[in-house]
């Protein structure tokens, strides 16, 4: 099995639960081993070193950030003084401030990344479409279809797994000099 860092924050629907689950089955299929800090792996050191440890030793990592505060009425930039427009963000999610800070740990390191990102969850920061240089789906766990059946699912997956598989490859090979 191949180790890959699943990083998410805890479901609190029957929704979520089922789609991670569903995740956690099509990894373990494809020869992946999941692995969670707070799940599958534990540690006694801060959150920051424990998760860096654990990056350490996967080949990958896969981000799906899902809902957790909602904003029902709520402003960015308000009252700006310098020119910056306000805009809206009633209505909208927020997520775990760790979909944000492990995929950035991970691109640091040099792991493939893939985030997945639940609809109206905020794409700001590294949810954002392009800054890891990478595809940055969303899916909706409100419409009756499973998103892992999907095309779209389909060909991001097979890419990401094509460049774990490559870590995996090279990952033991020294370093070259030219």
């Amino acid at each position: 099995m191949i180790s890959i860092f699943l990083s998410y924050p805890k479901p609190f629907n029957s929704k979520q639960e089922k789609f991670i689950n569903d995740i956690k089955e099509y990894l373990k299929k494809r020869g992946f081993e999941p692995r969670t800090l707070g799940v599958t792996d534990y540690d006694m050191d801060e959150p920051l070193t424990a998760i860096r440890r654990l990056m350490l030793e996967s080949n990958g990592l896969l981000t799906v950030a899902f809902r957790r505060t909602f904003v029902e009425a709520g402003k960015g930039k308000p009252k700006s003084d310098i020119g910056e427009s306000e805009y809206d963000i009633s209505g909208k999610w927020i997520t775990s401030p760790y979909s944000q800070i492990e995929p950035a740990m991970a691109f640091q390191i040099g792991l493939p990344i893939l985030i997945l990102r639940e609809a109206g969850v905020i794409a700001d920061g590294i949810l954002e479409r392009g800054v890891t240089g990478t595809y940055l789906p969303e899916f909706d766990l409100e419409k009756g279809a499973s998103y892992l059946e999907n095309n779209e699912w389909q060909q991001i997956i097979g890419k990401w797994e094509g460049f774990v598989r490559k870590v995996v490859e090279t990952k033991g090979n020294p370093p070259k000099l030219y």
